[in-house]
């Protein structure tokens, strides 16, 4: 008898050999966090997807051509065929992320390259190094605003888990999270440069969104007893343009732990030491001379602080008045005494951070003094904690951010102490040089106090910008209805001869009734049409008319129109005695041709058909028309159009001249056009006097471009047109909102790169 149950069979052995094994289930705290932020996830990209069509749009009103237009239309549509497919493709690579948490790979078979199309190479390699550089860069955001959180998650999972999760792997770490995002997008028809924008809605609506995210996966675990006490080892911030300084790709982030924050300033102080000999002043000091440890330094840049007049230390040179109080006090005790290397290199780049900062177009003037007397805080604050230059979020550097991007909209003016920002950030610089001693906890403190003050006149500029585009937009679309009846009233008035109260009617009194009713219907609206219609009756029904059916219909038409008329004026709130008189007026219009109706008949009746005279004989005499006199009648004063009839509001004056024209390629147009709603400009009124605004709305329908100051008041307004021409004179300049200690780091390892190469 046979039996298989020893036999081995071959062919389900390999199987087992080439599958991975079963998954692993997740622990029960892990499992609640996935499918919490999966929610969060999938709210966001709805978020996205929601708000996908208007920035398409947007981008596509304007386009420059049609094909770029036809582009951007053609990727909203595909947008939303293939929406549902994006979600669940990116919810899916979620999902399987965190089933293979546990789950070991066995006998995973090698990948198999691709044979390359050597045609084809250059165009995908372009564009997936664009695609590429977007992720990175969206990375490396994440990681500088939640970089330490998304490490706390991170520790927080490898101890639930088998495999050993980074933050590269975590399923929720914004690299894993854009390159599922990316892979979701692939079948998107769409241009690379579509792609891009498809990619900056991911980083608004979904990346931005992180930080919750991360917040509410550490509480869970938390609660689910794991890893409780976890305390800031790790905060994981990438070094601005320190990484590429140091030769690394952009994006790429350095490590900044304790080790972390050495290496990061190592990167400056080799820079340093490699142009020292050339960006440098060189110093004469004994060969016998003893460093001061960092200690006596802080004690010298208080002394320093406390003794220098307040106006002298906007624009001191830290490194002479260093090397002057060190030469003084080796004098007194007789031995040579230096600053120590590393302390000397942390001066040397502070005091280049604030001559770029000094020198900083986008800094009104008078706040410049009032920021340079930071320097010895700042100094102080570096010598103490070297992770000032590594770590975006260290609260020193941010309130020197925060005080710039709150100075960005300030203009100079005569009376600065009666303005509040310029009172606080006064505040905020006096505090620090009387109390700063060695506690780097002010910045903290300082740093809320200084949030809480801009966060309320935020939020109070917020409130007035709106009401200032909300009334910008009414009195857009108050002047695109305007035009709308300017056009009605010339197509049908220009070049015809009418009454003149016919003429004084339409143009002073209906033309409000067709405004109003394009303001709240629409020009495509039956109500629009009924209005037009009225107007149209009421001009044939003053002009001549001799065959016997036209006369007819006036009579029938009369009633009706009066009716119409008086419910338009009256709806408008049109004033009642004028429209009394214009009634009277035109009453007498119609009876005088009733009357020469009457009159016609009497004499030549045979010359009317028998049905329509004894209609048009019925009719007349239900007028009561009173008796014909042989005395002729007094003709109406006519009054021929011929000049386009122009609607003006109250208060406001014809257009003077024509506007200047610019090809649509001109350089200042292209610059115009990549203005955004937000964007900070300064513009040179004369010589004497400059204005900084912020562009606060593009209203389409009549192309103005709308500026407000800092408190929200609308202060300048332009046409595209008119701002291209101040352009094109280099009245206007752009203003970098930028973070300020960025921009200055950046500038300065780049001056220092391009001293090293030379």
């Amino acid at each position: 008898m046979q039996t298989e149950a020893n036999v081995v069979h071959l062919k389900r052995v390999v199987a087992e050999q080439t599958n991975p094994s079963p998954v692993g289930r997740l622990p029960v705290a892990l499992t609640q966090v996935r499918d919490k932020a999966a929610l969060q996830l999938k709210q966001a990209l709805q978020a996205l997807f929601d708000n996908a069509d208007d920035s398409l749009f947007e981008m596509a009103d304007r386009a420059t051509s049609n094909t770029e237009q036809n582009a951007y239309f053609e990727a909203m549509r595909d947008l939303r065929l293939k929406r549902k497919v994006i979600e669940r493709a990116f919810l899916q690579k979620v999902f399987e992320s965190f089933s293979l948490l546990n789950q070991y790979e066995i006998g995973k078979p090698a990948p198999q390259l691709d044979v390359l199309d050597s045609s084809a190479l250059s165009l995908v390699q372009e564009e997936e190094l664009e695609e590429s550089v977007a992720i990175d860069t969206m990375v490396a955001k994440v990681l500088n605003r939640d970089g330490q959180a998304l490490g706390h998650v991170t520790q927080r999972i490898n101890t639930l888990v088998s495999k050993t999760v980074d933050d590269k792997s975590n399923p929720l770490g914004p690299r894993f999270l854009c390159e599922a995002f990316a892979e979701a997008t692939r079948s998107l028809e769409v241009e690379i440069r579509v792609k891009l924008i498809v990619f900056k809605l991911f980083e608004r609506f979904v990346l931005s969104s992180l930080g919750e995210i991360y917040a509410h996966a550490n509480e869970q675990l938390i609660n689910a007893g794991v890893l409780p006490n976890l305390q800031s080892q790790r905060p994981a911030r990438p070094l601005p343009a320190a990484g590429q300084a140091a030769g690394r790709a952009p994006g790429v982030s350095l490590p900044v732990d304790d080790a972390g924050m050495q290496e990061a300033f190592s990167v400056f102080q080799e820079l340093l030491a490699q142009v020292r000999d050339v960006a440098l002043p060189q110093r004469q000091r004994p060969a016998d001379a003893l460093p001061i440890s960092s200690n006596d330094l802080l004690r010298l840049l208080s002394h320093m602080q406390q003794q220098l007049p307040v106006s002298a230390q906007a624009d001191i040179d830290l490194r002479d008045q260093v090397d002057s109080l060190l030469t003084r006090a080796s004098a007194r005790s007789g031995k040579a005494r230096m600053v120590g290397q590393v302390d000397d290199d942390v001066i040397n780049l502070v005091s280049m951070l604030f001559e770029f900062i000094l020198d900083d177009r986008n800094l009104p003037d008078s706040l410049k003094a009032l920021i340079g007397r930071l320097q010895i805080p700042m100094l102080k604050v570096a010598v103490i904690d070297k992770s000032f230059f590594a770590r975006g979020s260290h609260p020193a550097r941010r309130l020197l951010n925060e005080i710039a991007a709150a100075a960005m909209g300030w203009a100079d003016q005569d009376d600065v102490q009666r303005d509040g920002l310029y009172q606080k950030i006064d505040q905020v610089v006096q505090r620090l040089l009387k109390d700063f001693v060695d506690d780097p906890a002010i910045f903290a403190e300082l740093l809320a106090d200084f949030l809480a003050f801009t966060g309320d006149e935020r939020r109070r500029s917020e409130l007035l910008e709106q009401r200032t585009r909300d009334a910008e937009e009414g009195r857009a679309r108050a002047e695109m209805a305007r035009l709308q009846v300017e056009q009605a009233l010339n197509e049908r008035l220009l070049g015809r001869t009418l009454p003149e109260v016919v003429v004084r009617l339409l143009q002073e009194a209906w033309s409000k009734v067709l405004q109003l009713t394009c303001l709240k219907h629409g020009s495509e609206s039956p109500e629009w049409q009924a209005m037009l219609t009225t107007m149209d009756d009421l001009i044939w029904s003053v002009e001549p008319h001799d065959e016997p059916e036209a006369r007819l219909q006036l009579l029938q038409l009369v009633p009706n129109l009066l009716k119409a008329l008086r419910d338009g004026l009256n709806g408008a709130g049109f004033d009642p005695f004028a429209a009394g008189d214009y009634f009277t007026q035109l009453e007498a219009l119609h009876v005088q041709a009733f009357q020469r109706f009457k009159k016609s008949m009497a004499e030549a009746p045979e010359t009317i058909p028998d049905e329509a005279s004894h209609e048009l004989g019925h009719g007349l005499a239900e007028l009561d028309l009173p008796v014909v006199l042989a005395v002729p009648e007094e003709p109406p004063a006519m009054v021929e159009v011929v000049e386009e009839i122009v609607l003006l509001a109250p208060g406001e004056a014809r257009p003077a001249g024509e506007e200047c024209q610019l090809p649509d390629d001109d350089e200042a147009l292209l610059k115009v056009d990549q203005l955004g709603v937000g964007s900070w400009v300064e513009i040179q009124e004369d010589e004497e006097h400059k204005l900084r605004c912020k562009l606060a709305a593009i209203i389409k329908p009549t192309g103005k471009y709308v500026f407000v100051n800092r408190t929200g008041m609308k202060v300048l307004e332009k046409t595209r047109m008119g701002l291209a021409v101040e352009f094109r004179r280099n009245a206007v300049r752009l203003l970098d909102d930028a973070l300020l200690f960025d921009r200055a780091l950046e500038s300065v390892i780049g001056n220092l790169r391009r001293l090293k190469g030379a």
